[in-house]
């Protein structure tokens, strides 16, 4: 892990492997445009989420962000839950309260603030790939949208595609697919979902959750096809919000 100047007011993303990440850079830049000498960002890269009870014993930490792969993992270190997080069973945002650590998932509200505009009438049927703690969200979100969900593993389960199974019917009827799999972040943007993207047209909304590079593999294909696409930075920025948001409410 990292080290930093200690601060009054100290945040910070739990993760693996996270030197990339987004939010570091996106909150020292917000402390700074605020005047807010005495907050700080910091990367908690832990290479086990056991590693996380060292990390509460530190000083003047008021909350975390949560990324892959310890969105699910974390609740057992949780003493409460936002009710919207216990439906989603991920957790994102974690609030250092008087009573403890409380999660919430600001996931949910960030993908649908940045899905909305892009949705039209005939988007009703959606791929979900990838069936880690951040495809919870958006599963959550899409059905709460009346839009119906299926999840692409890699591995056979009831009521799942395989990525074998996906043919011209099943990419028709499914004119919204989400990528929620990590497959083309950068330094490895060449990898890309097994997808058959020659059944992709220009009805199709592809949504990638990764936002560097900020076009990928998958949405290049997807375009290539006449889809519109749209990667995964206006989430990212609408859930960091809503975690500043609960941070910072009493």
């Amino acid at each position: 892990m990292e080290r930093t100047e200690m601060k009054k007011n100290r945040y910070g993303l739990l993760g693996k492997n996270i030197s990339y990440s987004f939010s570091k850079g996106y909150f020292t830049q917000k402390f700074k445009n605020l005047g807010m000498d005495d907050h700080s960002y910091e990367n908690f890269d832990l290479q086990d989420i056991s590693e996380l009870e060292t990390v509460l014993s530190q000083d003047n930490i008021k909350g975390f962000n949560v990324t892959i792969p310890y969105k699910e993992e974390v609740l057992a270190y949780l003493d409460q839950l936002d009710a919207k997080a216990e439906k989603i069973g991920a957790v994102n945002t974690i609030k250092i309260t008087e009573n403890g650590l409380k999660g919430f998932n600001t996931d949910a509200y960030g993908f649908e603030k940045s899905l909305d505009p892009l949705l039209r009438p005939h988007h009703k049927k959606a791929l979900i790939l990838g069936t880690g703690g951040a495809s919870k969200a958006i599963r959550f979100v899409l059905e709460e949208m009346g839009i119906s969900t299926t999840y692409v593993s890699r591995s056979k389960k009831a009521g799942q595609y395989t990525y074998d199974e996906l043919d011209k019917a099943i990419m028709e009827e499914n004119t919204l697919v989400v990528n929620c799999t990590p497959l083309g972040t950068h330094p490895d943007i060449e990898k890309k979902p097994d997808i058959p993207y020659q059944h992709i047209g220009k009805e199709h909304l592809l949504y990638d959750l990764i936002y560097n590079p900020a076009k990928t593999t998958f949405l290049a294909l997807g375009e290539a096809q006449g889809a519109t696409i749209q990667n995964g930075l206006g989430m990212l920025q609408w859930q960091a919000e809503k975690a500043w948001e609960i941070w910072n409410t009493p």
